[in-house]
């Protein structure tokens, strides 16, 4: 059974850094792209950046965060990261991670609905 565990998140003051992980199990992760979403109150989950499977070398991320969060993975220990820097009062949201469904694959992919599994949240909070 997959199961994915968000941890890193808390209360930062704007320009602060955080760095959530999501630790994997279940299955051999670094065949399967992750990403990572956020939902804000109100409003839609969206997404934030995702880091393609061992052999492939794509990232991608929301213009929103480009420059400012970094994604990268741990494939030994089956762990995904996100190093976010320079955070905003309009970073606060809810932080997922999340495993496609389907192995290897060449895109970037932006959608919840490209993803089969989700962990259950981590909240960030970024006080002005």
């Amino acid at each position: 059974q997959v199961q994915l565990v968000e941890s890193g998140g808390g209360l930062v003051q704007a320009g602060g850094s955080l760095r959530l992980s999501c630790a994997a199990s279940g299955r051999t992760f670094s065949r399967y792209g992750m990403g990572w979403f956020r939902q804000a109150p109100g409003k839609e989950r969206e997404f934030v950046a995702f880091v393609g499977w061992i052999g492939s070398s794509t990232t991608s991320y929301a213009d929103a965060v480009k420059g400012r969060f970094t994604i990268s993975r741990d494939n030994a220990n089956d762990t995904m990261y996100l190093q976010m820097n320079s955070l905003k009062p309009d970073d606060t949201a809810v932080y997922y991670c999340a495993v496609r469904g389907e192995p290897y694959g060449g895109g970037s992919y932006r959608w919840s609905r490209d993803y089969a599994y989700w962990g259950q949240g981590t909240q960030v909070t970024v006080s002005s």
